[in-house]
């Protein structure tokens, strides 16, 4: 989420009267009573204290027309390290908990979130069955994928960055920008980012097979991240989208009003979000990014239909995809694979899905896109779909029943 840094005021209010000072002036009477200090005025950050909240670190949401100058932070006292401009307006700041509470007291400043750590949503196993269970309505898969082109769409995946050499990727891979390390070449030292990238747009392992990739490095090699890094990596996406477009987030975490906003805001600008519902197997509503009714929020399943046992579940849902035991690209060689399992791993089929959509209708808007996903889903094959979860599974093949141009692989 973003960050800011608050400024202090050190201002103090030290008026004191004595009897010496009084009788100075001709006073006989009892002393004037000094005027009691005034506190200076605080208001609420929100999440404070949440679980994985990062000391002094906190995210700075600025009102319409209010100057972004990083002058109001250091006003309070604090630091600005990142400027937010194409989502949400303001910053990421370092400041004391006291001068951010000041700060978010401040006419100009809309709200002021405290920073947590946020992780990459997997959980490792073993089999290849993703592709042909979404092209297809029955269950007895042909081990077969049809597919069409998404050529002119581009792919950001905002995780632990991309192993572009990678030979499933063809050339088709890039850096975007790494906002771990600060620099433009967002290598891969986890496999996660890697992982995503080829379940949507592999040779060999993805749903759209020539879309371009681009990795936003936001986690570290231990696929650990904050909610700053994440609203900066969003916000990058919102400002160099190249359209038609596509992003994905496998991660999740405690609820943040500023991730939210953020993704939403990048939403209104054209970019589709695809992101994991999460691996808690609790209500998806409960936790960030995916509770955004905006993205396209995806949980998991299994080769027989089945929720996964990990997978989050609830109205934030949107549609369910493969989710276990799925193989892609493994970032340890330029030919390497790997077998994991999550809702990281669903997520991605529904990035691809959607830019396939986007193939075949770029001017779509997210809302049309996401539409048209969730009325040609398989309906009705979940079992134990979860409580207020829709049964509602990722069906592709509907895109060439039209005519669309496709291919089997």
């Amino acid at each position: 989420m973003l960050g800011s840094d608050a400024r202090r005021l050190a201002v103090r209010f030290a008026a004191v009267a004595s009897a010496a000072t009084a009788s100075l002036y001709g006073f006989t009477g009892a002393a004037s009573a000094a005027p009691a200090p005034v506190a200076p005025a605080t208001g609420t950050v929100l999440e404070a204290g949440v679980a994985g909240a990062i000391p002094d670190s906190y995210i700075v949401v600025l009102k319409a027309g209010a100057s972004a100058s990083p002058d109001l932070v250091a006003g309070y006292g604090g630091q600005v390290l990142n400027k937010y401009q194409a989502t949400v307006r303001g910053f990421h700041a370092r400041m004391s908990a006291e001068q951010a509470a000041r700060l978010a007291a401040d006419p100009a400043v809309q709200y002021v979130e405290q920073d947590a750590v946020i992780g990459a949503s997997s959980v490792q196993s073993n089999a290849t069955w993703g592709l042909d269970r979404i092209d297809q309505r029955d269950r007895t898969l042909d081990r077969k994928y049809t597919y069409g082109s998404a050529k002119d769409v581009t792919a950001y995946v905002i995780d632990t960055g991309i192993r572009t050499s990678h030979k499933d990727f063809g050339g088709r891979a890039s850096s975007g920008w790494d906002f771990v390390d600060g620099d433009k070449t967002a290598d891969d030292c986890n496999g996660h980012g890697t992982h995503v990238a080829g379940t949507i747009g592999g040779a060999t392992y993805g749903v759209a097979k020539d879309i371009k990739l681009v990795g936003v490095k936001v986690l570290d090699c231990d696929g650990s991240g904050s909610y700053s890094d994440f609203i900066a990596g969003i916000d990058w996406v919102t400002a160099h989208a190249k359209l038609p477009a596509v992003a994905n987030m496998s991660i999740g975490g405690p609820q943040s009003k500023a991730l939210d906003d953020a993704v939403d805001r990048s939403i209104a600008k054209g970019v589709v979000y695809a992101i994991a519902a999460g691996n808690d197997n609790k209500n998806a509503c409960r936790f960030s990014p995916s509770d955004t009714s905006n993205a396209i929020t995806v949980g998991a399943i299994d080769n027989a239909d089945k929720r996964a046992s990990f997978s989050n579940y609830g109205s934030c849902v949107d549609i369910f995809a493969p989710g276990v035991n799925i193989k892609s690209a493994s970032s340890d060689s330029n030919s390497g694979t790997e077998i994991m399992s999550g809702t990281s791993m669903a997520s991605p089929h529904v990035a691809g899905a959607a830019a396939l959509v986007l193939g075949a209708h770029p001017t779509w808007t997210p809302q049309q896109v996401r539409d048209d996903l969730v009325a040609h889903a398989d309906a009705g094959l979940i079992r134990n779909p979860g409580t207020g979860s829709p049964n509602r599974s990722l069906y592709t093949g509907y895109l060439y029943e039209t005519g669309s141009a496709a291919k089997k692989h």
